[in-house]
């Protein structure tokens, strides 16, 4: 890592394991930046502050629940109070999904576009106006190949991480003037807890690990790829293992890879 996110403050949502956890280790070994953690498990973040080796007036600790949107407005006046100003919000917090589209309750659907997208949406909404104010800043959103392409077991989340592709590929133009940047990341397999805590058709926990998440790159290794992928001030980066390849074929060979989907048990 070079020294860009030297002297920035970095917010972090989802940061109280998984892929959060690793950003926050990389950033507080190979950086001076000043980092807000977020998620909703406070006692969780101090945690990971500690374990990481942060300087008391390196951190700040911001809980909040993206399903609870409408508190985002104020969440971000909070963040700015607490060191001034955001030079990179990194929206990587989200829930994950593991039913059949016809056996999935609606309000689960709904409670997956609720925390995926809209309240991704409302925080990123809630602190642009302070990123025009000093001139300039950038976005990072965590989505995931399935905002490239949809897979069984996964019909509402590909339909939320699909709506952050759209939304933030519009969002990135509009703010071409304004020197603010959006990069969206695509994890692959990647080894966190998102199985275990993904969703069901009723909405209860899954509870287990799926195999392919448990044999997935290590977070400490997709963390360093996504900050390098942000510090190139990449549009898009998908980052993982052969899974990756998903993306080339919904572009060029889209018949090859609705193929490969329909016989996957789990993508």
């Amino acid at each position: 890592m070079s020294r860009y996110f030297d002297h920035k403050v970095v917010w972090i949502t989802g940061a109280s394991s998984g892929i959060g956890e690793a950003l926050v280790n990389e950033l507080a070994a190979k950086s001076s930046a000043k980092l807000i953690l977020s998620s909703r498990n406070k006692e969780q973040l101090y945690v990971v502050a500690k374990k990481a080796g942060l300087d008391a007036s390196r951190f700040a600790i911001l809980p909040l629940d993206l399903e609870d949107y409408k508190k985002m407005p104020d969440i971000a006046t909070e963040a700015i109070e607490t060191f001034g100003k955001i030079d990179i919000l990194i929206n990587n917090a989200g829930l994950s999904q593991r039913s059949l589209a016809m056996e999935t309750d609606i309000e689960v659907d709904k409670r997956l576009m609720d925390v995926d997208f809209l309240g991704t949406v409302a925080l990123t909404k809630a602190v642009l106006p302070y990123m025009i104010r000093d001139n300039g800043g950038q976005i990072a959103v965590v989505t995931s190949l399935m905002g490239v392409f949809g897979a069984p077991m996964r019909s509402s989340y590909a339909a939320a991480k699909h709506a952050l592709h759209g939304f933030f590929d519009a969002l990135r133009a509009e703010l071409y003037t304004k020197k603010i940047l959006v990069t969206l990341i695509c994890p692959g397999f990647i080894q966190t807890n998102i199985s275990i805590n993904a969703v069901t058709g009723d909405g209860s926990l899954q509870g287990t690990m799926d195999d392919a998440t448990g044999k997935g790159m290590p977070p400490d290794v997709f963390a360093g790829k996504m900050l390098a992928a942000i510090e190139k001030k990449k549009n898009q980066a998908a980052i993982g293992g052969q899974e990756v390849m998903g993306t080339y074929l919904k572009r060029f060979f889209p018949g090859l890879l609705a193929r490969i989907v329909r016989k996957a048990k789990v993508v």
